[in-house]
């Protein structure tokens, strides 16, 4: 218990899903929820001293704040190399210095950087679920548009966007956890994992972020081909390959069906 935050009367209730999948288990658990503050945990994850103190501490600073999550030590941003800078610079349409917690042209979600120069709340312009607090009164309903079913990769770069289009976001770089990911059946599907991923990038493009034009459909399938030349890089990207490529084939065919 951290001792900086009284000690709440507290209540745990446990459901059994009605769906199963990643947002629409936390559509029906925002359902049963009561307060306004609302917070998304994954089950794989190990907080640090503090962490939700500083979550909520960083909420507070700032009515204008929707949202804030923790900083994930062991998946941050890093200053990229040459090669990924100039795609992240044709992505953005313009160099910038760093391009960390952005979301970039064709829905190019970056993580947020940890510098000890930067302050503790630094803004951003997405939110992942791993530890987040939201406002209730930020929260789109319903949730999750429909097309997010199954895993749901990119259910949280469409609910942040969504609610950054209000309301502020931000980065609690100080409240650390580390993402302890484990295999699991619903990613042990490379070809599965990556047509859904294209699938979802292109409906955040077009339906959220409302990015349409011939340029963004010729910068997603740039990215596109950047991410499979870079996973060549990996033993176990080299592995996938031919079903990550596959993937991506389904889901073209299924961007251009629609």
């Amino acid at each position: 218990m951290d001792q900086s935050i009284a000690r709440p009367a507290s209540k745990l209730l446990w459901q059994k899903a009605d769906v199963r999948g990643a947002a629409d288990q936390r559509s029906q658990g925002l359902g049963a929820c009561s307060q306004p503050i609302i917070g998304f945990i994954d089950d794989d994850i190990l907080f640090q001293p503090h962490c939700f103190a500083r979550l909520w501490s960083a909420l507070q600073s700032d009515p204008r704040l929707g949202g804030v999550n923790a900083m994930i030590t062991n998946q941050r941003y890093l200053a990229p190399g040459l090669v990924s800078q100039l795609i992240f610079r044709v992505m953005a349409g313009r160099a910038e210095s760093s391009y960390a917690g952005r979301v970039l042209g064709p829905a190019v979600n970056l993580l947020p950087e940890d510098r000890d120069e930067l302050p503790e709340v630094v803004p951003v312009e997405w939110l992942n679920t791993t530890c987040t607090l939201y406002r209730r009164e930020a929260l789109p309903d319903p949730l999750f548009p429909a097309h997010f079913r199954g895993y749901s990769l990119m259910e949280d770069v469409a609910l942040s966007l969504t609610v950054g289009k209000r309301w502020k976001l931000a980065n609690a770089r100080t409240a650390r956890i580390y993402h302890d990911s484990q295999p699991g059946t619903h990613k042990s599907d490379p070809r599965a994992l990556a047509e859904m991923q294209l699938v979802n990038r292109y409906y955040v493009m077009t339906k959220v972020l409302g990015r349409n034009q011939f340029s963004d459909h010729i910068k997603l399938i740039l990215f596109e081909l950047f991410s499979v030349a870079s996973s060549l890089r990996s033993r176990s990207g080299r592995a996938a390959l031919v079903s990550a490529v596959r993937g991506r084939v389904g889901a073209f065919r299924r961007i251009v069906v629609c």
